[in-house]
């Protein structure tokens, strides 16, 4: 794969870490414990059995904390002294042909993961102001199959990936700028005379 290819697969895997940690790297360590993709030397450790056990056991523990409102923005917070650090590492191991990570990898990694944590986050701290669970649940799920199927078409249609990333973060910016400013905009005092 050209290094551009891996530059595609780096940012996609970081900023699917912003989303699902647990999940992004069961996914990449599965894949290379199973052959499906020849992992770089320093993703190799994804497919430990040690790794894929625990974070096997982590999805599943986030897959039923991500349901309930409010325990799903406490979640968040407390991952996301998590998520980008482990967005950094994704990314900077999948261009490192030797196993060095570099500088310039870690922090666009960071930084994808951050950007992609920061939309979920507000998200779904936004919806946890409606009362029915509905859309708590949708969201969620919507999230567990944006990253099983962003894992799926990051190894064989990169590029796509990459572009269906931008055009999603995009969207959903936007959304919740134009709920925000919808929700909290300030509303003219009536002029008494």
């Amino acid at each position: 794969m050209s290094d551009a290819h891996l530059f595609a697969i780096g940012v996609v895997l970081a900023w699917l870490a912003g989303v699902r940690v647990y999940l992004t790297v069961f996914g990449v360590g599965i894949a290379g414990f199973f052959g499906w993709l020849d992992l770089p030397q320093a993703l190799e450790v994804t497919a430990s059995p040690w790794v894929l056990g625990v974070s096997g056991v982590l999805a599943v523990a986030e897959f039923f904390a991500d349901k309930i409102p409010g325990v799903d923005s406490g979640w968040d917070l407390l991952h996301t002294l998590l998520r980008v650090p482990a967005g950094a590492f994704l990314a900077a191991a999948t261009l490192s042909p030797d196993g060095d990570l570099g500088a310039g990898a870690l922090a666009t990694g960071a930084g994808v993961a951050l950007a992609s944590h920061a939309l979920k986050a507000g998200t779904r701290a936004l919806l946890n102001t409606s009362p029915e669970p509905v859309s708590n649940w949708t969201a969620s799920v919507g999230e567990d199959v944006a990253t099983v199927g962003g894992l799926a078409l990051v190894f064989s249609y990169p590029w796509v990936a990459l572009g269906l990333v931008v055009a999603v973060s995009l969207t959903i910016a936007l959304a919740v700028w134009w709920l925000w400013r919808r929700l909290f905009r300030r509303r003219p005092k009536p002029t008494t005379y």
